[in-house]
């Protein structure tokens, strides 16, 4: 599957409501991906072999991104880098991250789109961003009209409704 192909069909899942934690697909080598599918009190077991019996190398946070699939999967086995360990993980746990390809639509003249640490618009703003800001990657992560994204160096959640592809 091309990586076009594949970043549609995650940037589709999220558009339809369907890209929250359960979607954990597609896996693409020599993509960035995230942990999905993990509970938030819980890791990700990175292992030294493509089964469920090999040694743990490291246990990756539910919500860690940055996971570099480095080739082929073996089943339903992953080989990924995580910055600081080459290892295994079942597929089932990581998604990939969208292209930056996404921009803010919908802001009044004179607003800005409220970056939130939480999907929620009571939660903090980390940044703001203007109403003509593009370069947005979805995250593999979506909530009652909130989508995670990464901009300008910033992750956090903004309203659904305020994005658009490019």
């Amino acid at each position: 599957m091309s990586r076009w192909i594949a970043s549609f069909i995650l940037v589709l899942a999220v558009a339809l409501g369907l890209g929250g934690p359960a979607v954990a697909e597609p896996v693409v080598p020599g993509e960035e991906h995230c942990v999905v599918n993990v509970r938030s009190d819980d890791r990700l077991n990175l292992r030294d072999g493509p089964h469920a019996r090999a040694a743990i190398l490291a246990r990756l946070r539910h919500d860690a991104c940055g996971i570099l699939v480095t080739g082929g999967c073996r089943g339903e086995w992953c080989r990924v880098e995580d910055g600081h360990s080459l290892g295994w993980v079942h597929r089932h746990y990581i998604a990939m991250v969208s292209p930056a390809r996404y921009c803010v639509t919908g802001v009044a003249p004179g607003d800005v789109l409220n970056l939130r640490a939480w999907p929620s618009s009571q939660s903090r703003v980390l940044t703001r961003l203007d109403r003509r800001r593009c370069g947005i990657a979805f995250l593999p992560y979506a909530t009652n009209g909130w989508q995670k994204v990464r901009v300008g160096g910033y992750q956090g959640w903004v309203n659904r409704r305020y994005l658009s592809g490019q």
